[in-house]
């Protein structure tokens, strides 16, 4: 985007000097993921312009790039919705990957949301001399008063560090390049990962001939993705609004126990604290099952305690199992971004999320927003992305108000202009 093309059509919100610097009129949102595409869409509501930056070249790169093909949405699309635009009524209860790609579609065409793809953050700081934030990429700088942090929980692959896996001769891959099992046809593969997306690949890999050894390190929560017909997800979500957290979730394990039966016998333990507080207090999801389950009842899913080390031919587990393995797949999910490209920030912790908690995270001092990362899913996006327009919105109307001309808020715009070049 050397000569960032289609400057014309938006030169009534951005402004370029000769320095490769942008002024932006109105926030600068880092990634188009549906947070990014929420926030635009709420503050475009409020008649506020937004610059989104995004470093792939596609919108829900996540969903597009880095998803197995069968995934589809673990909860109702209800509870999935981005704010002002629903699904469509055509989609089943729970869209497919390439369903919910099509509505993210459908949301930015009608939205009018045209990211700038390809422009990677390589840095992001607060200018206190001039009160707006500095956004650098590989092309530009851009300049706002507004950060809005859009990147998410899941930017960056978790890859751990297992001792030996060096020295395996089999394929290594990360569920993010995982598409289909069939490439797995015929093996025994370790699945390093038992949650939503460990459970679901090995499901992959059974229609496929191949032995799943799926590695349990920790206890997990297993709820049935439906209960009597009705979404689990829903069911709590109705409860709690009545009763008290610990009761629902003492609720929902023992309609877990009535429809799924004893998982701790299966190898699947599970926590002392219930799967709604632990959700709530640590960001960690219950297993929504599918149809693994019933796999690993009948034996063609082996639940296999931690691994102890890989060895070249297979992997040596901790309760002093040995298998051969022709392929590992790491089912090890995603972490955050922020702290490689957001610097002089104390908002966030050493792992990328925001020092305060749900609901109250979205906000930081100076301009700065985060949206997507409450662990509460689209839901939690949704919430974000409304609180931060209307946030913005009331900040720029005051500014319009104390300005005569539309949108020129800039203060000593000639200061502001000579101090960004270099």
């Amino acid at each position: 985007m050397g000569s960032y093309k289609g400057e014309d059509q938006h030169r009534h919100h951005h402004h370029r000097n000769e320095s490769n610097c942008v002024l932006v009129h109105g926030p600068i949102i880092v990634g188009a993921g549906p947070s990014g595409l929420a926030t635009s869409a709420c503050l475009k509501q409020q008649s506020i312009p937004s610059l989104i930056l995004e470093k792939s070249d596609c919108i829900a790169s996540l969903w597009q790039h880095r998803t197995y093909d069968r995934l589809k949405l673990h909860l109702p699309k209800q509870f999935c919705e981005l704010p002002l635009l629903g699904f469509p009524r055509n989609f089943p209860k729970y869209p497919t990957k390439h369903q919910f790609i099509s509505y993210m579609e459908t949301y930015a065409s009608h939205f009018s949301i045209k990211p700038r793809f390809n422009q990677a953050v390589i840095k992001a700081e607060f200018d206190h001399v001039l009160g707006f934030w500095r956004v650098k990429t590989q092309d530009f700088e851009y300049l706002s008063r507004w950060l809005i942090v859009a990147t998410g929980e899941n930017a960056e692959p978790v890859i751990p560090d297992i001792p030996g896996i060096d020295r395996f001769k089999g394929r290594v891959v990360h569920t993010s390049l995982y598409k289909s099992g069939s490439v797995f046809k015929n093996q025994r593969v370790l699945v390093i990962g038992c949650g939503n997306s460990g459970m679901e690949v090995c499901l992959d890999l059974c229609r496929f001939n191949v032995i799943p050894h799926m590695v349990v390190r920790n206890t997990v929560h297993v709820l049935p993705r439906e209960m009597f017909g009705f979404s689990t997800f829903g069911i709590a979500m109705a409860l709690v609004k009545w009763f008290p957290l610990k009761l629902v979730d003492k609720l929902l394990l023992l309609l877990a126990n009535f429809t799924l039966g004893n998982t701790d016998q299966m190898g699947l333990r599970r926590p002392k604290t219930g799967p709604i507080e632990l959700k709530n207090v640590t960001g960690k999801t219950p297993v929504l099952d599918v149809g693994a389950l019933s796999q690993i009842k009948s034996g063609k899913i082996k639940v296999m305690e931690g691994v102890k080390e890989i060895t070249r031919n297979g992997a040596k587990f901790v309760d002093g199992q040995e298998k051969e393995i022709d392929s590992i797949i790491l089912a090890t999910g995603y972490k955050s971004n922020v702290p490689t490209w957001l610097k002089g920030c104390e908002f966030f912790t050493k792992d990328g999320m925001p020092k305060s908690p749900f609901p109250n995270g979205w906000k930081a001092e100076t301009g700065l927003y985060t949206v997507g990362f409450t662990r509460r899913g689209l839901l939690g996006t949704a919430s974000d992305a409304v609180n931060i327009a209307k946030d913005i919105g009331e900040q720029w109307r005051t500014i319009k108000e104390c300005n005569d001309s539309n949108f020129n808020y800039l203060p000593q715009r000639n200061v502001v202009q000579n101090k960004v070049k270099k």
